[in-house]
């Protein structure tokens, strides 16, 4: 394409001619240089048999120029051709080039580029030679005068060098647009070098890319062969293809917003998936284009846990939708996965229940390690920490930790780690594995957000956790259609260590996820959540064994649903490990909001004494306030177990006079040789004559409780006194009698027998 054509740009210089000579310079071509006009060894020679009119010059300095003084144009993408034809027709025989001077808007010289190009030298008299030289703005092979896109015109012309005295005549000058040499309007690309790419490693190539992006109209952007720096953020608003790779700081943003998933940023990063993935992930979190970064299916080889604040420095906070979706993070054997453990003596008083204060050696202490020592509970983080202050912030209370002690701080290394954000909101993760290779832990969510999403995704063989909650990053989570598969299915339930995922904020969801054979599936600290249709199991070979909790709610007043699950050779624990006051007999210490409803628990091979749903309080004085177990199916298989439900009296046991709100009822009983409810049916039947009547729960009433209320009691057959007469006496009942306290004594007026129904109720 001729842009002198199509877009009016003239670059052709006026012929040689009489009136013309003051158009053309001595020197460099600027305005007022020395011009030809009326110069002594100069002249106009309008019919030369070989060139028509031409100038003739007597070469008189060292180096003697002759350069149109217009400007002509130098466009973006613009490659112009400079044609001379000369020859000597006496006296001595020079050299001679093409040659220009680049200028700036301003009308100041652009220099440290190449002037000059085509050197001859004539060695013949008579003789027409021919040369040419190439200017514009790419090092693109047979461009002789690479310019960039700095200079906006030139002046251009010939030069003569070598010895004096010399008599040459010049044809007219020639200047045409050879552009389509090197690319075409008909073509669907620009390429970056066009547009003054370096490509070197070391240039920065920042403004051409910006260039070639405006350029483009439509078309892609060719990043041709090369390696290009770019010092600067950079935004391509078209498509883009990578032939050659880029080089960035790490706080400079590439961002392809026409084509923005991982596989561009690979092509662009020189096939460094990991590089390339923290570049993408910087952009997501630095452009409003684009809200999802598809991984495109690919696999990402993953060298050390990746702090996705570090590689977005210039963010604390993000509180937009962000999806990372589709695709394979993998660790790699490396060696940058193992746990770093520091040791540290540490002060708490549950006064100031979420800190630890007087911490020895807190500057080695990581953010987000696990803090394990005599009396914390399972699954508490370090949240933040201040050196100066040497104090740490927890992220739950600790149960029975008073006083001065040695603690273990443990942090786990996390394919993605957001832990140095200080919020982080509506950040979703869809349809990803986290290949952990049994070194790599999953995610770390940030101390402080909300309504975060991890959805259809795999945590394939964590080494230690899959997702962990350091704060309330996890307030609203959803955690949706995940499978979190262990590397400990053959170890033994009691010698595992690992755990699917951790809560510590309200309103959690996690529905319809599947983990098999971790220390714990759930551990959950939060009230209000929802956990539903999850499949979970953590049975292991052995006969007669231990089963680990699936659910740890470790929260008293929960308000927590947990319905529709397969609960399989695990059970669901119940505490009040996260509470700073556990050692009390005062009220108002109910574990209360508990309902599971409507699910299947299975256990097979294990000891008589296993339950599925377990109350371990942590101190004295703790009763249940609220508890609904209803419609599941309990079943053992392989043996018999005892009960479905039971108290584990580890620490204390439950105050058992104070049950209230308890409703157990309609569950399915299989090989448990106590099936509970409450209020629960009783039939008796009195045979000998009494007046006091002994009644025998069994065993039945939830929690081995006591009998502490008769809702009714209704005689089944005709009462007879000892000459066998009726009565229609109205007995009275005595609650909580026998060794147990879950005997009732129905009292009549005389000795009779007879049979009776009796509601008995555990709670009050």
């Amino acid at each position: 394409m001729n842009k002198a054509i199509t877009d009016g740009v003239v670059f052709m210089p006026p012929a040689f001619s009489g009136d013309t000579l003051g158009q053309w310079s001595r020197g460099d071509g600027t305005p007022g240089s020395a011009t030809y006009a009326n110069f002594a060894t100069a002249a106009f020679v309008p019919a030369d048999q070989d060139f028509g009119g031409c100038l003739e010059v007597q070469k008189t300095i060292g180096t003697q120029r002759v350069r149109f003084m217009g400007e002509t144009p130098l466009l973006p993408g613009c490659y112009l051709r400079i044609t001379a034809r000369v020859k000597v027709v006496a006296g001595s025989l020079p050299g001679v080039r093409i040659s220009g001077w680049a200028g700036r808007a301003n009308n100041t010289e652009v220099t440290g580029l190449t002037g000059f190009a085509g050197l001859q030298t004539l060695t013949t008299y008579g003789e027409v030679v021919e040369i040419s030289a190439i200017v514009g703005p790419g090092n693109r092979g047979g461009v002789d005068m690479v310019w960039g896109t700095e200079p906006v015109y030139g002046h251009f012309g010939v030069e003569l060098t070598g010895p004096n005295g010399g008599i040459v005549r010049i044809d007219d000058i020639r200047i045409e647009d050879v552009s389509d040499v090197f690319h075409a309007d008909m073509m669907n690309w620009v390429d970056v070098r066009d547009y003054g790419a370096v490509g070197d490693g070391s240039t920065d190539d920042s403004a051409a890319f910006e260039a070639a992006d405006q350029a483009a109209d439509g078309r892609r952007v060719l990043v041709s062969k090369g390696t290009y720096r770019l010092d600067q953020s950079v935004e391509i608003n078209s498509r883009v293809q990578f032939e050659g790779t880029v080089t960035m700081p790490t706080a400079a943003i590439l961002s392809l917003t026409k084509d923005f998933s991982l596989p561009t940023y690979i092509d662009a990063f020189g096939g460094d998936e990991e590089l390339a993935f923290k570049k993408a992930v910087q952009s997501l979190l630095n452009n409003a284009d684009h809200e999802s970064l598809d991984l495109g299916g690919r696999r990402v080889s993953v060298t050390a846990p990746i702090d996705v604040q570090a590689i977005v420095p210039n963010r604390t906070t993000y509180a937009q939708r962000r999806v990372i979706r589709n695709g394979q993070l993998r660790a790699e054997d490396t060696g940058n996965w193992a746990p770093t453990t520091v040791t540290s003596q540490a002060s708490y008083s549950a006064s100031n229940q979420w800190r630890l204060t007087n911490v020895t050696n807190i500057a080695n202490i990581p953010v987000g390690s696990l803090i394990e020592a005599p009396g914390v509970g399972r699954e508490i983080y370090v949240r933040s920490k201040n050196v100066g202050a040497q104090e740490i912030t927890l992220s739950q209370p600790l149960s029975d930790a008073e006083g001065t002690q040695v603690y273990n701080f443990t942090r786990f290394k996390y394919l993605l780690d957001f832990s140095g954000f200080d919020r982080l909101n509506v950040f979703e993760i869809d349809d990803v594995e986290f290949q952990c290779s049994e070194q790599a832990s999953g995610v770390m969510l940030a101390p402080l957000g909300t309504v975060n999403v991890i959805r259809n995704c795999v945590f394939n063989r964590p080494g230690h956790r899959g997702i962990t909650s350091i704060g309330d990053g996890c307030q609203g989570l959803l955690c949706d259609h995940n499978q979190f598969i262990s590397y400990e299915g053959g170890v033994l339930t009691q010698n595992r260590v690992s755990v699917a995922i951790n809560t510590n904020a309200n309103d959690v969801k996690l529905r319809n996820n599947r983990a098999s054979q971790f220390r714990h599936f759930a551990v959950v600290s939060g009230a209000h959540g929802v956990i539903s249709g999850n499949h979970f199991f953590q049975g292991d070979s052995a006969t007669n064994g231990i089963r680990s909790a699936g659910i740890v709610i470790a929260l008293k007043a929960c308000n927590t649903q947990i319905s529709n699950n397969y609960v399989d050779n695990c059970h669901i624990e119940w505490t009040n490990e996260r509470e700073p006051e556990p050692n009390t007999t005062g009220g108002g210490f109910g574990f209360a909001g508990l309902s599971i409803t409507n699910n299947v628990f299975l256990c097979s091979n294990v000891a008589p004494w296993f339950s599925f749903i377990v109350a371990k309080p942590y101190g004295t004085g703790h009763n249940i306030n609220g508890l609904n177990i209803s419609g599941n199916t309990f079943r053992c298989v392989g043996g018999t177990i005892n009960r479905a439900e039971r108290v584990d009296t580890s620490f204390a046991p439950l105050d058992l006079s104070k049950m209230k709100n308890v409703f157990v009822s309609g569950n399915t009983y299989n090989n448990i040789e106590n099936g509970s409810e409450n209020p629960l049916l009783v039939r008796h039947s009195q045979n000998s004559h009494s007046q006091v009547w002994d009644i025998d729960t069994e065993n039945r009433l939830p929690f081995s409780a006591y009998a502490m209320e008769v809702e009714s009691c209704v005689t089944r057959s005709r009462l007879r006194a000892t000459n066998n007469t009726t009565r229609n006496h109205m007995p009275y009942t005595q609650t909580r009698q026998g060794a147990g306290q879950d005997h009732v004594e129905v009292v009549w007026p005389e000795d009779v027998l007879g049979d009776v129904t009796l509601m008995i109720r555990m709670d009050i």
